[in-house]
Parts: structure tokens; C-alpha cells; sequence
């Protein structure tokens, strides 16, 4: 057998994937029992909150463990809905939502769905590390367009790159791992371009709960976006649920077929339990989402103070669960950087070259730990930095 597996695992693994190597190596070390805290991924310390867990129960209990609708139980739906129209206000039905596997199936699951082999997608770089593998694993094509200053949104080089095979512009706004929140006008201004040339704008919004400052402008509440926009989104980050895998995506009816068919082959829908549970954190739980929000307010903040006199420059996010610190002034790779500090210290942080290139000599540090492991967590980052800068001050 000369070639065993398909083109599509080379497809998949690109430097995104070999991005999370030090996470990895990380949560290896920790299973050992070595002390180590980690900063590299975003998965809330917050506990799911306790009505949510008692809905998922008593669905259980009540005999919800059978197969469910694969689109999503009307009253998921519903929530959805009501969630995205109160956020958007756009007139969302719930036959123009899908339950999927998180934002990531969702997000997989769309690039199935419009994606054929050579189509192009428009991405910015930097941009969150599973977009390559997504686009690619159809045949899909990643043109990543550099950033301005402070990881801003490159609109004009967005028109600039379009071509006759671009399919469609993956947008994400709040941005991982940037934390910017793209203004109105700089939303208005991918739309246009979308409307223009005929495209379909995926939009990754998991993060527009978690908005510190600036407005979160929902791309599909622009003008003419919603027939070509599909809206990403789950309860992951918002309500502390990364492990139960609960997410959407909103779109055209059409699409929403497509994806209920997709869905009937790759995932047979979500456990229904898991969808009430979903239902009720949309419907009931946002104090929860408003809590937690100011504890990243404040976790960020702790952050970038105990990192202010250090080497290292740190850009304050404006929404979610990261900061990105220029570390070149400590070593110019920071791929380096990073296996330095996690094997000297025992804390890890992403490379942030893996999102793309203009982030190069950056890495991504999480808020995601408790005020007391956090700290802990920027006070090795100092120390390290002093001992690999001795003419600092």
C-alpha cells in the first residue's frame, strides 16, 4: 500500500495543530503530578453553573437519554433564537438554527457544507488555530490577510485579496487570540466587501458575551448580511461549558438543511439532556455570564499589572479570555520563548506565531485560572523574563 491514509490528513495538520505541542506537554506534566500552571488554553475555571448542571440532570432523569431532533429540540432552538435576536436584533426563526458540536463543529461542519476543493477563504491573521484545518480539510484554501496595528482588522487588504476563487471571509470578532472587538465600521466595511463580491462571511462570535469594551456588532445584523452570513457561537466560554460541547450556527434555511443532513452523518445530533440544559443556560443564566464576565475584567487587569515591569510589552484585550505579550525584547522566537519559560517554570503559554505570522514573536497567555494561580503564573513569567534579560532595569 503505497499511500494508506487520505490527502486529508495532511490537510489537517498544519502548524495550527502543532501549535498546541506545549499545552500538551503541559497537561502531560500535570497528570505527573509536576508543578506546573497552565496559561494556554481558554477553558473557564468557573464551574458550570449549578442550575444548568440540575436542568441537564433532570432531563436525564425524566428520560431524555434517547436520540434527540438532530437540528435541535424546538426549544433549544428557541433559546437560540431568542438569544441571537436580543443580542442582534435580527429576526432569527428557529428553523434558521442548527445545534452542532460546539463552536467548532459548527464551524467545521459550515466549511463542509460551502466549501469545494480550491475555493478560497479570507482569513486575519492572526487568527485561532483550528480556522487552517477547517477550511483545508474540503480542499479549502487559507488566504490570510496581515493585520494593522494592534491586531486590527486590514480592511482595505481584505478587498485587495480577493480573487476569482474566494468562496467566502472567515470573521471573528471578538478575536482569538487578539481580545480586539471590531468597530461598526470596520464590520460595515467586511460586509460591504462580501455584498460586493458575492460572498459568504462565516462569523465566529463565541466570545461577544465576554466584552470588556467597545460594541460587539454582529455581522449578520449589518444590512443585507444576514442571507449570506452564518453566525458560530455555543455556551463554551460564555456559561463555563467547554466540556459539554453545545453549540450553533444560524444562517439561510438552506444552509440549515445542508448542515441538518451533514449533521445526520457525522454526529446524529446532540443529547437532548444536553440541549434543555442549553436551553436554560441561554433563558435563565445570565447573571452567571455577567459574573463571570468581571472576574475576566478583573483577571485580565492582574495580569497586565503584574506583567508591567517585565520586557515584555502586553496588549490589553477588549474581550474574552487572553492577552498577547511581544516577547522579542527576552528572545526573538517565541516559539522558544515558550518551551524556555515551561520548562524552566512549569508555565505554559502558546506561541503565538501558530495563529499567523504577524504574530511572530508574540505569545498568548490565558486569565482562565483562579486570581491566586494566575498570579503565580505572572510572577514565574517576571522572574523568567529577568533572568533571560539581565540589562533590564
Amino acid at each position: 500500500m503505497t499511500r494508506p491514509y487520505a490527502a486529508l490528513v495532511d490537510r489537517i495538520a498544519g502548524k495550527g495543530a502543532a501549535g498546541w505541542a506545549v499545552h500538551f506537554a503541559a497537561r502531560q506534566a500535570e497528570a505527573r503530578g509536576e508543578d506546573v500552571v497552565i496559561l494556554s488554553v481558554g477553558d473557564p475555571d468557573h464551574d458550570t453553573p449549578t442550575g444548568i448542571i440540575d436542568a441537564a440532570a433532570a432531563a436525564m432523569r425524566a428520560g431524555d437519554t434517547h436520540y434527540a431532533p438532530i437540528a435541535g429540540k424546538y426549544g433549544l432552538r428557541d433559546s437560540i433564537v431568542e438569544h441571537l435576536n436580543r443580542r442582534a436584533g435580527v429576526d432569527y426563526a428557529p428553523d434558521e438554527v442548527i445545534a452542532a458540536v460546539g463552536t467548532q463543529g459548527a464551524l467545521f461542519s459550515a466549511c463542509l457544507c460551502l466549501l469545494d476543493p480550491g475555493d478560497e477563504v479570507i482569513v486575519f491573521d492572526p487568527a485561532y488555530l483550528t480556522y487552517e484545518a477547517s477550511i483545508q480539510a474540503p480542499g479549502g484554501v487559507v488566504v490570510a490577510v496581515p493585520p494593522l496595528a494592534g491586531f486590527r482588522a486590514n480592511t482595505e487588504g481584505l478587498a485587495a485579496a480577493i480573487t476569482p476563487k474566494t468562496k467566502a471571509i472567515l470573521f471573528n470578532s471578538p478575536a482569538n487570540p487578539s481580545g480586539v472587538v471590531a468597530t461598526e465600521q470596520e464590520t460595515r466595511a467586511v460586509a460591504a466587501v462580501a455584498i460586493e463580491h458575492d460572498l459568504w462571511v462565516l462569523s465566529d462570535e463565541v466570545y461577544a458575551d465576554l466584552v470588556f469594551s467597545g460594541l460587539h456588532t454582529p455581522m449578520a445584523s449589518v444590512e443585507g448580511m444576514k442571507e449570506r452570513t452564518v453566525t458560530l457561537g455555543s455556551v463554551s466560554k460564555s456559561h463555563a461549558m467547554t466540556g459539554w460541547r453545545s453549540g450553533w450556527a444560524a444562517g439561510p434555511r438552506e444552509f440549515i438543511e445542508h448542515m441538518d443532513r451533514l449533521s445526520l452523518a457525522a454526529t446524529y445530533g446532540l443529547p437532548g439532556f444536553i440541549q434543555q440544559a442549553t436551553a436554560v443556560a441561554l433563558r435563565e443564566h445570565q447573571e452567571d455570564v455577567e459574573r463571570m464576565r468581571q472576574d475576566y475584567i478583573r483577571r485580565r487587569d492582574l495580569a497586565t499589572s503584574l506583567l508591567a515591569d517585565t520586557p515584555i510589552e502586553v496588549l490589553a484585550p477588549q474581550a474574552g479570555m487572553f492577552v498577547l505579550a511581544d516577547v522579542r525584547a527576552v528572545n526573538s522566537s517565541s516559539h522558544d520563548f515558550a518551551w524556555d519559560l515551561f520548562r524552566s517554570t512549569g508555565v505554559s503559554v502558546l506561541d503565538a506565531a501558530a495563529f499567523g505570522p504577524s504574530a511572530d514573536g508574540w505569545v498568548r497567555i490565558s486569565f482562565t485560572l483562579s486570581d491566586a494561580d494566575l498570579a503565580e503564573g505572572c510572577r514565574r513569567i517576571a522572574s523568567f523574563c529577568a533572568t533571560q534579560a539581565p540589562t533590564m532595569e
